[in-house]
């Protein structure tokens, strides 16, 4: 699940997606986050026409002066953005230096507002409360505006030194905590739960796909590039471990990924496509226009649980020795060299297989059933 701020790398990630034209909603998309966020970040932080930043990219459908112009797009379209200016920019926006408004910054000294938001804590009101009588009561003085995040805030700070005997001499919050609750992994993943998803999961999996008797039921991941700039497609099938490369020369867009995923399965006999299970990620949000046409049926794993895709992982752990992460550009490679690469793997002995390959176990089922 991603941070409440953009990395150094979710911003050169944006870098190059604006420069190949796509929009905010389908960079936001890719990285994972909101398109509202990534229209926010190339608002506040591009590089203002290029004058302060030597690098950087140009959105191709931008009109910005000095920008190789094709269309009419306006807005944060036509400004360059640079993904270094623009980490800098946030890093110096981010040291925030001023004083709160209910305790300083730097200071144990608590802001007089305070004294009129702990009047209201004391009657047992609660931080949201709180907050909302404040704009009612002084609607004409925004000064004496806070938030109800502001006031759990402050009331943490408190609970913090010397200050806790003035927390334990009033109920600062009616559950009485003094510190946030932590949240588990599992209630994190309930909240951010995708809709795509839906009544697809892992444990809906025909049993037929778990004890890996019959051919037909894949696993399947995206490999990321250097930078997080690029990627491809992996599937592994599950009882014969045989393996297929997809490349994305362009983005991993939902509709990119499962274009590429039904020219994969298309490849292969009818037999053998029979389930697919993935991880929750926004490029699986097409899954169903992917079934339509292969017939083949996807289910999502539980978050944070790579050991239920555990062929795949491991096969992308294999990956690496022809991909490192630190150095791939995956839009470099095109499908019959990713073709090349799948046979090498297909061709290696495997213990778990008895020592034959994935390949003369996938033959040997293929033999089988035209007998």
């Amino acid at each position: 699940m991603p941070g409440r701020r953009l990395t150094s790398q979710e911003r050169a990630q944006i870098e190059v997606l604006f420069g190949q034209g796509l929009r905010y909603a389908q960079i936001a998309a890719v990285i994972g986050r909101d398109r509202t966020t990534v229209w926010r970040e190339v608002t506040r932080n591009n590089a203002y026409q290029g004058a302060h930043a030597p690098g950087g990219a140009w959105h191709p459908r931008g009109r910005a002066a000095g920008c190789p112009a094709t269309g009419r797009w306006g807005g944060g379209y036509r400004w360059k953005y640079c993904h270094e200016f623009a980490q800098r920019r946030a890093d110096k926006r981010a040291r925030r230096p001023r004083d709160g408004r209910l305790r300083a910054r730097r200071s144990r000294t608590m802001a007089p507002l305070w004294h009129l938001v702990k009047q209201r804590l004391a009657q047992r009101w609660s931080p949201v409360q709180v907050a909302r009588s404040l704009r009612i009561d002084y609607a004409d003085q925004p000064e004496c505006w806070v938030s109800h995040e502001t006031i759990y805030q402050a009331i943490y700070y408190q609970a913090r030194g010397g200050m806790r005997e003035e927390l334990a001499r009033q109920v600062a919050l009616r559950s009485g905590r003094a510190a946030r609750k932590p949240q588990s992994r599992a209630a994190t993943a309930t909240r951010a739960a995708r809709p795509w998803v839906a009544d697809l999961h892992i444990s809906a999996r025909p049993a037929e796909a778990a004890d890996r008797a019959v051919p037909g039921h894949w696993e399947g991941d995206l490999i990321i590039g250097a930078r997080g700039t690029s990627a491809i497609i992996t599937l592994v099938e599950r009882a014969t471990r045989y393996v297929m490369l997809g490349a994305l020369p362009e983005s991993r867009i939902s509709d990119n990924v499962t274009d590429v995923l039904i020219t994969l399965m298309n490849r292969l006999p009818d037999e053998l496509r029979k389930t697919l299970t993935w991880d929750q990620g926004a490029e699986m949000a097409r899954h169903a226009r992917f079934t339509l046409a292969t017939d083949c049926k996807v289910y999502f794993c539980d978050p944070h649980s790579p050991w239920q895709r555990g062929s795949n992982e491991n096969t992308n752990g294999l990956l690496r020795q022809y991909f490192p992460r630190s150095s791939t550009d995956f839009r470099k490679y095109s499908q019959d060299e990713l073709d090349a690469v799948a046979r090498e793997l297909n061709g290696r002995p495997r213990q778990t297989l008895d020592w034959q390959n994935p390949a003369e176990r996938l033959n040997q089922y293929l033999v089988a059933t035209t007998a």
